[in-house]
Parts: C-alpha cells; structure tokens; sequence
C-alpha cells in the first residue's frame, strides 16, 4: 500500500473529506511523525505499533567487491514494533488466507 493509496482509502470511507483534504491530513500525520522522530521521541499508536529511533555503533564492514575494510559510522535509525492487537489480526488473517487458498 502506498501513500496515494491510503489517500484513496480515506477519501473513499470518509465521503464529507474530498480527496485533497484526504490527501492533507495524510500528509499532516506523516509530518508529524517524521518531526518527532527526527527530534528523538517516541511514537506509540494503541493497538497498531510503536516507532523508535535505534542506535547503530560504528563498526568495521567490508567491501564485498574489493574485499577491504572499510569503517561504517554510527547511524540512527528508524524502528517500527508492531502492537498486539496488529501481530494477532495479521497471524489470525493471514491463517485465514491460507486455509482458503488450500483445498
């Protein structure tokens, strides 16, 4: 799924928000999210997942091509924890999937 289609999915639930207005608060929320993130906070959404910043050491890599070391510096990075209730819809629904597609 794709931004333009999460766009598409609200305008279409929600017939009082025309597809621009769909499209902005969309925008607004992924914003927000970038911002907190880039400052340092945490993301909890109930029910869905947490996201966090993880921090990577530097460490020493190598250049699969050449086959020298080479020093990777330390790195920030995005982390998304999914929540319970998304770890157990995904598992029940995707169990269903299969037994359906199996005859």
């Amino acid at each position: 799924m794709t931004r333009s289609d999460i766009v598409e999915e609200l305008a279409n639930r929600f017939s009082q928000l025309t597809h621009r207005d769909a499209e902005f608060a969309v925008k607004a929320i992924l914003d927000a999210m970038n911002d907190a993130l880039v400052r340092g906070h945490r993301i909890e959404i109930r029910g869905f997942g947490s996201f966090s910043i993880n921090h990577r050491p530097p460490r020493m890599g190598r250049n699969p091509r050449s086959g020298e070391s080479v020093a990777i510096p330390e790195k920030r990075v995005p982390h998304f924890k999914p929540g319970k209730a998304l770890r157990e819809a995904v598992d029940q629904r995707t169990a269903e999937l299969e037994s359906k597609a199996q005859p």
